[in-house]
């Protein structure tokens, strides 16, 4: 059998559905025995930076320009992404979307579906692209993976997709999102200029991860002679966060990073006294579990998949009452006993994600469509 899986978003994005993409095919690789696992991507600027996976052949195409394909795919249907790729049993879309295909099994990763739940929230072009394109993506398809039961449920709900071609597949945990020396911790926070304590929050700066009640959050707490500490790209409709920071009281002891690599993340979320996630919405939520296993306690919202996802390791609160949220980050902070408490219970929970069983459950879909 031959796999062959679209890693455009790998080689263009870092975090992400990018991020999930390289990780998948990192870990399937080693698992595909006498089948042929290949990795394709369009690179006509000669610009593509494909991550080595051995066992893996990787094709690009670099004779025309991708966006020019693409925008083909979005407005005419035509030509089938197969005519780039080759030819495979089964083809995986790891972001969202089915292209045109005249030939094999098709997987489609669809990861949430805020698009329809949060519209307001998104970048337009991008909600007027989805909501065009999901209908045939799930008519299409013939099996949809999502990251967890909740985004399952979701597709079922809001686009009637039957039953029998979903398939929740949890995702796993990087094994070198640990605890991080302390040694390293230091060098990390000279480098960056944290000097004070820091609470955190990793995340796109975007509507969806509502740091404006964030940030509010922090302006309450009493106490604490900290930092926020912010890290994650520009996204869509960021401006009014910024423009919150510079009209907070606190805007000091407000610290935006950016994006921070995976290398410096472990130091990143083990300095932290805590990750607070007040997310509207996720159909996953990697910082947190990422943050419960560097040891860091969590205090985090329950929307979409955050409570599945994260259970009793975590402190969760449905709602956003900003007094709740003031109370329980100052309980974290300052009740040693509780903080213990949550920390043992956030590594235990953070444990149970493993990409090893990701990959296995999705080579077992590939062979039983490929059958």
């Amino acid at each position: 059998m031959n796999v062959c899986i679209d890693i455009q978003s790998a080689i263009a994005q870092r975090a992400g559905v990018g991020r999930y993409t390289r990780l998948l095919v990192e870990h399937l690789a080693p698992l595909a025995g006498t089948d042929r696992l290949s990795l394709f991507y369009f690179d006509f600027s000669r610009k593509g930076e494909p991550f080595p996976v051995p066992g893996a052949a990787q094709r690009a195409v670099r004779w025309v320009p991708g966006r020019y394909v693409q925008k083909a795919w979005k407005e005419i249907g035509f030509p089938p992404f197969n005519w780039f790729a080759g030819p495979a049993d089964v083809y995986h879309f790891p972001n969202f979307v089915r292209p045109p295909l005249t030939r094999g099994k098709s997987v489609v990763t669809i990861h949430d579906v805020s698009f329809l739940r949060f519209p307001e929230t998104m970048e337009e072009k991008n909600r007027r692209y989805l909501t065009r394109c999901m209908r045939d993506t799930v008519d299409r398809a013939d099996a949809i993976v999502t990251d967890c039961a909740f985004v399952a449920d979701e597709l079922r709900e809001l686009m009637n997709v039957p039953a029998d071609k979903l398939h929740p597949i949890l995702l796993g945990m990087s094994r070198e999102i640990a605890d991080a020396p302390a040694e390293a911790v230091a060098a990390f926070r000279k480098t960056r200029g944290l000097e004070r304590p820091y609470l955190l929050h990793v995340g796109t700066i975007e509507p969806r991860k509502n740091h404006l009640f964030l940030i509010k959050v922090f302006e309450r707490l009493s106490g604490f002679d900290g930092d926020l500490v912010l890290a994650g790209m520009r996204g869509w409709k960021c401006d009014p966060v910024f423009a919150a920071i510079a009209a907070s009281p606190k805007r000091d002891r407000i610290r935006y990073l950016e994006y921070v690599s995976d290398d410096d993340l472990p130091a990143l979320y083990t300095g932290a006294e805590g990750l607070v996630f007040p997310s509207l919405y996720e159909g996953f939520g990697f910082p947190p579990l990422e943050a419960m296993s560097c040891g860091t306690p969590v205090v985090s919202s329950t929307a979409g998949s955050l409570a599945e996802v994260l259970g009793g390791g975590a402190r969760l609160i449905a709602g956003y009452d900003e007094s709740e949220w003031v109370q329980a980050v100052e309980s974290l902070l300052g009740r040693t006993a509780d903080r213990a408490a949550l920390t043992a219970a956030g590594r235990l929970k953070a444990a149970e994600y493993n990409w090893d069983r990701t990959a296995a459950q999705t080579w077992d879909l590939y062979r039983r469509l490929g059958a």
